[in-house]
Order: C-alpha cells, then sequence, then structure tokens
C-alpha cells in the first residue's frame, strides 16, 4: 500500500522511482542518524557532556533545517527543478537526523542519579503513557498529514499544496511535533536521571521557537491572515479540555 503523499515526492526526487535510489535515500538517511547516535554514546562517557551535547546536537539540527528555508531561492537559481531534492539532502535530512537522534538519546543518556522513591513508580507510569501516546499521535499525524507535508515538499512547491482536512487540525495545529514531544518526555522519564529530566524543560521551548520563528513565518507569508486567526484558535502541542474527546478519537481511530 503507498504511503499518502509519496507520489507527489517522487515527482519531484527522481531518486524514489526506482528501487536503488530509494535504498540510496535509505541508507543516507540511515547513516546520518546512526553517526550521530554514536556521537552521544562517545560523549556520554565524559562527564557532563550528555546534557550539553543534547542541548547541542538539537540546536544545530534546528539551524541546519532553517538552511532549507532560507537557501531556497538560492537553490532554485541554482539547480531549478532539482532544488527541492537537494536542499532537503544537504539540510533536510542532516537536520532531521541530529534533531531525531537527541529525541532517541533522551531515553539513554547519562546523568546524576536521582533517588528512587514513591515518584519513580509515578514517573515511570506517566512516562509509559506520554510514549504510547506520543508515537500513536505521530502515526496517526503522518497518515493525514501525508509524507510530503512531513518533508516540507510544498516549501519548494507552495502552488502544488493541498489542504489536510483531518479533525485533529481543529485540536492541534502541529499533531506530528505533538508526537515527537510526547515522545521525548516519556524516554526523558523512562530513563529517570537528572540531565534527561532537565531535557523535558528544554523540548518545548526549542520546537516552540521552531515553528513561531521558522515554520509559521513560512505558513503566515503562504496564507496570511487566515493563518493568524487559526493560531489563536487552536493550540499547538497540547488539546484544550473540551477537546479530549476528539483528541483520543483521532488516536483511537484515526479520524
Amino acid at each position: 500500500m503507498d504511503i499518502k503523499g509519496m507520489e507527489q515526492l517522487r515527482k519531484h526526487v527522481p531518486d524514489l522511482n526506482t528501487q536503488g535510489g530509494s535504498l540510496r535515500v535509505g541508507l543516507y538517511v540511515l547513516g546520518w542518524f546512526l553517526l550521530v547516535s554514536l556521537y552521544f554514546v562517545i560523549t556520554d562517557n565524559i562527564p557532563t557532556w550528555s546534557i550539553d551535547s543534547q542541548i547541542i546536537v538539537i540546536a544545530l539540527g534546528f539551524l541546519v533545517l532553517r538552511f532549507f528555508f532560507t537557501r531556497k531561492k538560492a537553490y532554485q537559481e541554482k539547480y531549478k527543478e532539482l532544488a527541492y531534492r537537494n536542499a532537503f539532502a544537504h539540510f533536510g535530512i542532516p537536520g532531521l537526523a541530529l534533531i531525531m537522534s537527541a529525541v532517541a538519546h533522551a531515553g539513554y543518556m547519562n546523568g546524576p542519579f536521582v533517588p528512587r522513591g514513591w515518584w519513580s513508580i509515578v514517573f515511570m507510569a506517566l512516562g509509559w503513557l506520554m510514549l504510547i501516546v506520543g508515537v500513536m499521535l505521530w502515526v496517526r499525524g503522518i497518515s493525514a498529514f501525508g509524507m510530503d507535508n512531513l518533508a516540507l515538499l510544498y516549501v519548494y512547491y507552495p502552488e502544488e499544496g493541498r489542504i489536510v482536512d483531518a479533525n485533529i487540525y481543529s485540536v492541534l495545529r502541529h499533531p506530528v511535533y505533538a508526537g515527537v514531544l510526547r515522545v521525548i518526555i516519556g524516554l526523558a522519564l523512562l530513563n529517570g536521571n537528572a540531565n534527561s529530566m532537565a531535557f523535558i524543560l528544554f523540548a518545548p521551548l526549542g520546537l516552540f521557537g521552531w515553528i513561531r520563528l521558522v515554520e509559521e513565518k513560512e505558513l503566515i507569508e503562504r496564507f496570511g491572515g487566515s493563518y493568524l486567526d487559526y493560531r489563536k484558535r487552536v493550540p499547538a502541542f497540547w488539546p484544550r479540555l473540551r477537546d479530549l474527546g476528539k483528541f483520543f478519537g483521532f488516536l483511537l481511530m484515526g479520524k
């Protein structure tokens, strides 16, 4: 079964039209993820580097990913019809690999021991809850959003953009990011050391800064005041109490 949005991606990324090309793309993505994860494994053995590395890597990931937006005109002039393909290879994949490796690192990063007590059971239960809800929301969000939107295709081809009318977008503006945020919190709580707990405080600020300063800036340029009105009405990551029924309905039914 074809994944939603892949047909649109294949139109602009010729590599995805052959098995060999798709394999090369997959290995390129995996290689970046493993390389960054290896860096974390090495630096975790150096005292005090674990949380520093985490913050530096995720900040660097957002910085690299930002070039995908800011270099758009230069890439369109230089690469023409391959502008999106090359920009995503140069900035999108490395940036996302840095960010997602940092997300995974929240679950195994080193840090000062946190004494065990009744709160350990609370952390464990809440951690599993957040992780399960986060993964479900991430998967459902991608199913609704499509790989084309997830891969930021319409930053380079806004005229081809399509409306995503899933009900979740009346509950959350960014369900995929909301899923990632819950995964971070879940992994950090299950890890349970002081560094992972500190990252729980940093991660929402990083994601919020990214969507406000980069992604939503692009959306406001494309949709104008209508998006500003939408942003006022719908929260980014956490549903309002009155929308919890719709939120869990989306998790369970995908609608």
